[in-house]
C-alpha cells in the first residue's frame, strides 16, 4: 500500500507544494512548529533515511538547505530547524522550519489551528522566495509535477 506521502505526491491527497523535481518534493506540513514548516520527501518510498541511495540523500539534504535559506529570509528566522524521525509515516522525510527559540523544537508546541489562508500564504511566499533565488523546480500553484 502506498504511503501517505506517496498519496500526497500522486495528488490523491492535497498538499501545499513548494518544490518538485524528479527526485523529491517539498510541501508544508499540516501540523507546523512554525508557519512555513516544510517537509522534504524523496519520491522513492524508503522507510529510513540511512537507507537512501547516496545521491538521493545528498539531493534531499540540498533541497532542505535551499528551502531553509528561503525560510530564514522570508520569515525572519534566527535559526532553521531540521529533524528526521519517521515514526508516524514510514517514508523518509526531512522537516525544515523557521525558528526563533529552542521552544520551536518542541513537538508539544505544534500549531493545530492555523487558518488555511495563512498556510496558503506561507506556501506562496516560500515559492516566490525560491523563485527569487533562481530555482527552477519550484512547484507551480502548489502542485507536484
Amino acid at each position: 500500500m502506498a504511503s501517505l506521502f506517496t498519496r500526497i505526491i500522486d495528488g490523491e491527497i492535497p498538499g501545499r507544494f513548494v518544490w518538485s523535481d524528479e527526485v523529491c518534493v517539498a510541501f508544508l506540513t499540516i501540523t507546523p512548529l512554525q508557519l512555513g514548516h516544510t517537509m522534504v520527501v524523496p519520491r522513492a518510498e524508503v522507510d529510513q533515511w540511512v537507507d537512501l541511495e547516496p545521491d538521493v540523500a545528498a539531493h534531499v539534504f540540498e533541497v532542505a538547505r535551499l528551502i531553509g535559506r528561503a525560510q530564514r529570509e522570508e520569515f525572519g528566522a534566527e535559526r532553521i530547524g531540521l529533524l528526521i524521525e519517521g515514526y508516524e509515516v514510514h517514508h523518509t522525510h526531512v522537516h525544515v522550519w523557521p525558528s526563533r527559540s529552542p521552544a520551536d523544537f518542541d513537538h508539544a508546541n505544534v500549531l493545530t489551528d492555523v487558518p488555511d489562508a495563512d498556510m496558503d500564504d506561507a506556501a506562496a511566499r516560500l515559492r516566490e522566495r525560491l523563485r527569487a533565488h533562481g530555482h527552477t523546480h519550484v512547484a507551480e500553484d502548489g502542485a507536484a509535477r
